[in-house]
């Protein structure tokens, strides 16, 4: 069984598909990031970088002690060897998929959580910060569009971890203010998959518990964003 720990984000949902797309068993321990639940010791004793998600695997091939995985690339690559789905066996196939995992770890992500948080959830507008991170997240989803015009899929043909750490990202796209529509074949893509079944129900664990305000929250306002009462704008 795989232990889940856990929030309704991008990155949480990343995992919750893959463990729906592989139909690997698991139980969710929700990790309330407005309360500051990932500092707690045993948290970090799983995922030292205080960031969710992470699991706990209890059943692992070699038939020892629990596994512990931290960070969202290594878990679904430690998950696609666990259950050999969704990572090409040859040689370009699985560098392929490498790739682009790393691009959006290294790119997609970083860059629409920062747009995001100047976007949605910043004390006061810094028109510097929003117009750079607007810019480089419509730079990566031409990067993504040019990609997907020329594969059915973001590593090539076949589904893949790669689709499913790039989806959940792009679902923000409305609340983003990103224009889809001008990115044809990114929008294909999206519309595709948003019809497996698998990731409709990765997508749709936790979605009861999303805080779509936490900036109205002291507490988490003070947890996530480092902002207290008096330094309020």
């Amino acid at each position: 069984m795989i232990e889940l720990l856990s929030a309704p984000t991008p990155n949480g949902w990343k995992i919750s598909i893959m463990l729906e797309e592989c139909a690997l068993p698991y139980e969710v321990k929700w990790i309330n990031l407005g309360k500051g639940e990932q500092f707690a010791p045993e948290f970090l004793a799983v995922s030292p970088n205080n960031r969710i998600p992470a699991i706990i695997d209890h059943a692992p091939a070699d038939g020892g002690e629990p596994v512990p995985v931290f960070e969202t690339g290594a878990i679904l690559f430690y998950l696609a060897e666990k259950t050999g789905q969704f990572l090409p066996a040859d040689l370009r196939g699985r560098k392929a998929v490498m790739e682009w995992l790393f691009w959006q770890i290294g790119g997609l992500g970083p860059m629409l959580g920062q747009h995001g948080h100047f976007r949605l959830y910043a004390p006061e507008r810094i028109a510097y910060a929003t117009d750079r991170y607007r810019a480089e997240a419509l730079r990566l989803y031409g990067v993504l569009d040019r990609q997907l015009a020329r594969h059915e899929h973001v590593a090539g043909a076949d589904y893949s971890i790669a689709d499913m750490a790039c989806f959940p990202w792009i679902q923000t796209w409305k609340a983003q203010g990103i224009p889809l529509e001008e990115f044809a074949a990114l929008k294909a893509w999206y519309d595709r998959l948003k019809e497996r079944p698998g990731l409709r129900r990765g997508m749709a664990v936790g979605r009861e518990l999303i805080n779509k305000r936490p900036q109205d929250d002291a507490e988490a306002r003070r947890v996530l964003f480092g902002i207290k009462d008096e330094d309020k704008v």
